[in-house]
């Protein structure tokens, strides 16, 4: 395996560790740049399964500028890079 065949290493702001990145950034922003350089793809796809959480609770609308912008906030939240306290959700976890 060469090295342009190896994933790309990023230091992970949400799971600290040094893993691999996403292969592209998600939104054309300088948020979604950020996302790309400091957020592995195991903790993006971490994030898409509870993403669905807020859709299905708040029925997010994420056409809408005020659905995009709350997802975005719980985003930032859950990662740990805006201070604040992430919506509470109807999802409970299974009893074991």
């Amino acid at each position: 395996m060469s090295d342009s065949d190896s994933p790309r290493m990023v230091h992970c702001v949400k799971l600290d560790q040094d893993l691999p990145g996403l292969e592209q950034a998600p939104f054309p922003t300088q948020f979604g740049q950020f996302i790309f350089e400091k957020v592995s793809k195991q903790a993006w796809d971490l994030w898409l399964a509870e993403s669905v959480r807020y859709i299905n609770t708040y029925r997010v609308d994420l056409s809408s500028r005020e659905g995009t912008d709350f997802m975005l906030e719980q985003l930032r939240i859950w990662l740990g890079v805006e201070e604040g306290e992430l919506a509470a959700t109807a999802w409970v976890p299974p009893k074991s």
